[in-house]
């Protein structure tokens, strides 16, 4: 298990990182070029089990939520949340977390998992480059 966001080879998240802010390299310069631009990366959930990779697959009786409010109130500046795909969103709204970071805004964008081919790269690409910060 390669232990990094979006390590799966056909997922287009470092891809359109790369067309947006030209963030690229080995996984640490990746991240490092996410702070740079201003984005903080990190999941809804902290744990739970999911067999395979799919996010419909995630068990809901075990989610845990990560602490938002927390996460929020240390990294003062931030603006938005943006989920990457319905899934994402939908477990923060299912686990109602909006309280805990009322005061920013919430975009749902497509999902940029290999699994979500319903819309082409291009389309996902601009969506996600009219919701985060300019570069």
């Amino acid at each position: 298990m390669a232990q990094q966001y979006y390590a799966h080879p056909r997922n287009a998240f470092w891809k359109i990182m790369r067309d947006i802010y030209g963030i690229d390299g080995d996984y640490a310069e990746r991240c490092s070029g996410l702070v740079d631009a201003g984005i903080a990366l990190w999941d809804v959930l902290q744990a739970s089990v999911r067999p395979g990779s799919l996010d419909a697959n995630i068990n809901l009786d075990t989610a845990v939520p990560n602490d938002l409010g927390r996460f929020f109130r240390a990294h003062g500046s931030l603006e938005a949340i943006v989920f990457n795909g319905k899934k994402a969103e939908s477990l923060f709204r299912r686990l109602d977390l909006r309280e805990q970071v009322r005061a920013l805004r919430v975009k749902p964008l497509p999902s940029t998992s290999p699994a979500y081919a319903a819309l082409p790269y291009e389309s996902k690409l601009g969506l996600w480059r009219a919701a985060l910060p300019p570069v």
